[in-house]
């Protein structure tokens, strides 16, 4: 039996389970309306779709925790089906269908140290660094005057990604970007 908690002690990235399915905890607002009961609205992914959805408790209510356990590993490869992660501690290789980590793939380098989540025995996701850095493979170049104005311009990543950059990135420019938001943090080299 899944241990519960009281929905007044959620915390961000606590992992719940909701409908008997996996949820990692996004973001979470305690309300307390004029009239009527107070509730708790949780923003959470759905650990095995991928979507996000809001769920609302009422303050009263008790949740159960999902059974997750958290494994660090490194990226290896691509066989375009799975993803495939080394176990830093057993040096197992697990292997992560493609629509599991559509999102996190855009910022996914070999050997990138990541979490991998396991949920009854299966790899069901992963969670990069917060931060990544990665090159620029292809962007406009900046014009004269552009730059004084601010504004931005798409940038092709190395991965495939394409973010939003400053008007003074330039191709082969190595940027910061925040693997959570998919946004341009700053230039570093």
């Amino acid at each position: 039996m899944a241990e519960r908690i009281d929905i007044n002690r959620i915390q961000r990235d606590m992992f719940i389970e909701h409908k008997g399915e996996p949820y990692r905890v996004l973001d979470y607002e305690h309300v307390k309306p004029g009239k009527g009961q107070a509730f708790v609205r949780v923003r959470a992914k759905n650990m095995l779709t991928g979507n996000v959805t809001e769920i609302t408790y009422k303050a009263s209510d008790t949740i159960p925790l999902a059974d997750f356990e958290q494994v660090f590993a490194s990226y290896s490869y691509s066989d375009g089906d799975n993803y495939y992660f080394m176990n830093s501690q057993t040096y197992e290789m697990l292997a992560i269908p493609k629509d599991k980590i559509k999102e996190e793939v855009k910022f996914l380098t070999e050997g990138m140290e990541v979490v991998v989540f396991i949920y009854q025995g299966q790899p069901v996701g992963v969670e990069l660094p917060k931060h990544v850095e990665l090159r620029v493979v292809e962007t406009e170049p900046a014009f004269k005057g552009d730059t004084a104005a601010g504004g931005t311009k798409p940038a092709k990543l190395e991965t495939g990604a394409v973010i939003q950059v400053p008007f003074f990135v330039s191709e082969g420019d190595v940027v910061k970007v925040d693997t959570r938001t998919g946004t341009y943090v700053e230039r570093v080299k």
